[in-house]
């Protein structure tokens, strides 16, 4: 997902939840930064690096790809961004232990780490919440890739097609994926760009949804694909029906963070929260567009009546500087770093009594 579903849509689902708009911006800044929180950032404002919620291009280029350094950069991109939906999931034929620890962390929504990851969140610091939503909300979005290099479970084809409402059907346009990192996407003629190939199963270039663009990430696409960890299975990827169930789940997690609900449970949804303003949502998450932060800015003032601040990823940087060392762990990004290292802490802990090795053992 992008800025415009993590900062101005998670606001919107906030502010639905009953937060008020002071405690729905910083949710949502919390949630967007966890896509900015890297080693580099962390050493600009000196914080500690254990606290990286994402690695920039550069740092993945210069990361290490043996053991350890594939255990740093899974520890990172499953617990913040494609957290895995069954960590004891079998495959029907007979394959190896690494391929199987890899298939276990293909992400998904509606595992049992979703929930601890919102139970966590539970009486924490509202960038808990934030780091939460982000989480969440990447379940959908991500589902079907893993947040470890894997070319197996993480590479696509040249039968990759777009999906276009046609009646009461759907046309087909096979997809032209493009390694040009300098080019935008061209969605009038459904040309996207995508990491580069590499037939080396653990390169970086196969971590996640590299190889898919970013599809994923839009929610207007709709598109289907084949898989090798699905025996090249048609898989159908249904983005608006996905973000607008992000979007709804969203709000009762964050209804039970605030104490409304008793418990957050798996496959809930409240759609009655946003029954008034379903079409204007739908539309919305369909429109083709490169980003949606203006469509989501304009509703997140409808709803509260306020001005919804642009985002600004040096927004609190200089209240964590300037503090002493004893005060920085009570400024908003010192909440927000200790928020990270738990959830983290957390997933990689779940991983590793699961009985794979891939992410390590929590320090």
């Amino acid at each position: 997902m992008q800025e415009d579903f993590h900062y101005y849509a998670t606001y919107c689902a906030a502010f639905l939840a009953g937060y008020s708009h002071a405690e729905s911006l910083d949710i949502a800044y919390s949630a967007q930064f966890v896509d900015h929180c890297s080693r580099t950032l962390l050493a600009k404002i000196k914080g500690p690096s254990e606290a990286a919620t994402t690695q920039l291009q550069l740092e993945l280029m210069e990361a290490r790809t043996d053991r350890v350094g594939l255990q740093d950069i899974t520890r990172i991109w499953s617990s913040f961004h494609f957290l895995p939906k069954d960590l004891h999931a079998e495959k029907g034929k007979r394959c190896s232990k690494l391929y199987l620890s890899k298939y276990r962390l293909i992400c998904g929504p509606n595992g049992d780490l979703v929930v601890r990851t919102v139970e966590l969140a539970k009486d924490k610091p509202l960038q808990s919440v934030g780091i939460a939503m982000h989480v969440l909300a990447d379940t959908w979005a991500h589902m079907n890739f893993a947040g470890t290099p894997s070319l197996v479970i993480n590479n696509t084809n040249y039968v990759f097609s777009e999906l276009f409402p046609d009646g009461n059907g759907y046309r087909e346009k096979q997809i032209n994926f493009v390694h040009k990192a300098s080019t935008p996407d061209d969605l009038e003629n459904s040309i996207y760009t995508n990491s580069l190939y590499q037939s080396s199963e653990n390169s970086i270039m196969n971590l996640g949804h590299g190889r898919a663009g970013h599809l994923p990430d839009y929610s207007f696409v709709r598109y289907k694909y084949l898989p090798a960890w699905g025996e090249y299975e048609e898989i159908v990827k249904d983005n608006p029906s996905d973000y607008m169930k992000a979007f709804t789940q969203m709000i009762f997690a964050m209804k039970y963070l605030r104490g409304d609900i008793p418990a957050f449970e798996k496959n809930m949804y409240d759609t009655e929260a946003v029954g008034p303003w379903l079409g204007r949502i739908n539309e919305i998450l369909e429109r083709r567009q490169l980003i949606a932060c203006e469509d989501w800015k304009a509703f997140g003032e409808e709803l509260s009546g306020q001005t919804v601040e642009d985002y600004a990823i040096d927004r609190y940087f200089e209240e964590y500087t300037t503090s002493s060392a004893e005060d920085k762990e009570e400024t908003f990004l010192g909440r927000f770093i200790r928020g990270a290292i738990t959830h983290k802490g957390m997933v990689i802990d779940e991983i590793y009594r699961s009985g794979n090795k891939l992410a390590g053992k929590a320090k």
